[in-house]
């Protein structure tokens, strides 16, 4: 299955090219909606329902640079625009419609949608894979896993003119609103439409992930009422058994077709099976593959198969929101939320509450500096996991490091705070956390590929994202109601749903996997370059991986999950170098 693809500045892959743009290739499998009028082009690559007049319309804001305008359409594509003079390339605000780009000196600047395509070998960038899974990828949106390898970052397109340098253009164009209330119905609309125009363009049954929870029930409410649905659930010993309550009672509440997968040992997470594709760089959802070809199988060569990825993200906001209080001086308002929190969830709101006063009080920067400075110290000792929001966490992969690495990761972290990123701390966690679940959603199309499955996320749209991201992220983190913002935007989604408050968990399954593969895993990770290069300690990892498989430590199974998927990957592209040689 050939996927869209795009390449500019670079002569190394044929394909098909574009009018009005000169030296842009297209996959011929690419759905291509492209306008000119003499030197000023437009062009639309992927999933976008705009008509021609609408793009005829927009080359107005091509010759003016209007560039976040040409960003406003449903779906989730490229575009492409020339003014005569300059060119502008930009994919979604998620990152799913990647951009990489490279600087080719003289000739000026290559870019791509898929790294492959920029005609340099791709060489891994060990420091930063290490950082990323040790203190977080956030720190480097404009980074990819490659050496010179760049990636436009979700929010941001590419301006290029010829003989300068290549600039980032901010396209975020979130107009913010006071109050939930004021958002609800925009969102609730933006959302309707990412769903539903979607599946009737189909014109027959789709697929659709329906796991029991908030987002992925939503989504299927939303589609069965302008489509047949196909939904899929998967279920084993450690999967919850309220979500599959929740999937069996969504599924006779909206009268679609549904199929439960039952897994077992054999599906369980971290066995990678023979055959699984390596894809493009390492993701979490690698680790999943024999769960997801277990459980897709009955909607495999549907039209396209809907997913709930992402709904975290804009329905929710994380407790940064309370650190942005203290940022704006509402400090009683912020200790108000922190204490009612930390009582709901019988927990000691003492260090919850520290611990953000502490990261509003460093800011961005100082926490980053002093993260830097404690790497350099010596070993770190991981910190609780129940500590509050951090700008920068050294969590249990920060203790595997070597010396070495420690000192790679910090210098790398100095680097990081010369970037410019949104210093309130609401805004950065919400991009950050966008960027990351548009990455595991760009990773996992390798896997959609070899499944034969076309998923959608009508959750990372541009709309749906502007109109989530426009609410503060006070609003949309609620204290007892869970998701507010999806109750309030989709009122006639049944009582029953939007009143959970619950989520399952995959914790229970994670260490089931580790301890059936752990003996491999312990050979993967001892092996990879990351041990070989001396940035991590394969012995300290060992400790580690023995007590999570044992279940006596669940606070490093994220860590761990994080290091297995990228040795994992690091293993595929090692071989993939060595054949080129």
């Amino acid at each position: 299955m050939e996927r869209e693809w795009m390449t500019g500045g670079t002569a190394v892959v044929d394909g098909l090219t574009i009018d009005g743009l000169g030296d842009v290739r297209r996959a011929t499998a690419a759905r291509v909606r492209a306008v000119a009028e003499g030197p000023v082009a437009l062009v639309v690559v992927g999933d976008c329902p705009a008509t021609k007049q609408e793009l005829t319309a927009a080359l107005s804001a091509v010759r003016a640079g209007r560039w976040v305008e040409l960003t406003r359409w449903p779906g989730s594509y490229w575009v492409v625009a020339d003014d005569g003079r300059q060119r502008f390339v930009c994919g979604d605000l998620a990152g799913i419609r990647a951009v990489y780009y490279t600087l080719r000196g003289d000739e000026g600047t290559a870019w791509a949608t898929e790294a492959r395509l920029l005609g340099r070998p791709l060489v891994p960038d060990l420091p930063h894979l290490a950082a990323r899974l040790t203190v977080g990828e956030h720190h480097w949106p404009h980074r990819s896993p490659y050496e010179e390898v760049r990636l436009v970052p979700g929010g941001f397109g590419l301006l290029l003119r010829p003989g300068g340098p290549p600039q980032l253009v901010d396209i975020s164009g979130v107009e913010p609103v006071d109050e939930l209330r004021e958002g609800a119905e925009l969102f609730g609309q933006a959302l309707t439409d990412a769903v539903q125009h979607r599946v009737r363009a189909a014109g027959e049954i789709v697929g659709a992930d329906l796991s029991g929870g908030l987002d992925s029930s939503a989504a299927v409410v939303l589609a069965a009422d302008a489509q047949a649905v196909h939904a899929v659930t998967y279920t084993d010993g450690f999967t919850s058994a309220e979500d599959m309550a929740f999937a069996s009672r969504v599924a006779e509440h909206t009268g679609v077709a549904h199929t439960v997968a039952r897994g077992g040992d054999v599906q369980l997470p971290f066995g990678f099976p023979a055959g699984q594709p390596t894809g493009v760089e390492p993701v979490l959802e690698a680790a999943m593959y024999g769960m997801d070809a277990s459980y897709l199988r009955p909607v495999r060569g549907l039209p396209l198969h809907l997913t709930g990825h992402g709904g975290d993200v804009v329905l929710d906001a994380s407790s940064s929101c309370w650190l942005r209080l203290l940022q704006d001086g509402r400090r009683r308002e912020a200790h108000r939320q922190v204490v009612a929190f930390a009582r709901l969830r019988n927990t000691a709101p003492g260090p919850y509450w520290k611990a953000l006063k502490d990261a509003a009080a460093l800011g961005r920067a100082g926490s980053l500096e002093r993260s830097a400075e404690h790497l350099e110290r010596g070993p770190i000792t991981p910190e609780g996991a129940v500590t509050g929001w951090s700008w920068c966490r050294l969590g249990a992969g920060a203790s595997w490091l070597t010396g070495y690495g420690r000192h790679q990761v910090a210098a790398l972290l100095r680097q990081a705070i010369r970037d410019q990123q949104p210093e309130l701390a609401d805004e950065f966690d919400q991009w950050a956390a966008l960027r990351s679940v548009g990455s595991s959603a760009r990773g996992w199309a390798p896997y959609g590929d070899a499944l034969g499955v076309k998923p959608v996320y009508p959750y990372l749209d541009n709309n749906v994202v502007r109109a989530a991201f426009a609410v503060p992220a006070l609003a949309r983190r609620g204290l007892v109601m869970y998701k507010p913002l999806l109750r309030a935007g989709l009122p006639q989604l049944p009582d029953w749903l939007t009143s959970r408050r619950s989520k399952g968990s995959f914790t229970a399954q994670r260490i089931a996997g580790l301890a059936r593969h752990r003996t491999w895993l312990d050979e993967l990770i001892a092996s990879s370059p990351l041990a070989a290069g001396g940035l991590i300690d394969p012995v300290a990892v060992r400790a580690a991986l023995a007590q999570a498989a044992r279940g006596q430590s669940a606070t490093v199974i994220a860590d761990l999950h994080q290091l297995i998927v990228t040795c994992w990957w690091l293993s595929g592209q090692t071989t993939a170098l060595e054949a080129a040689c």
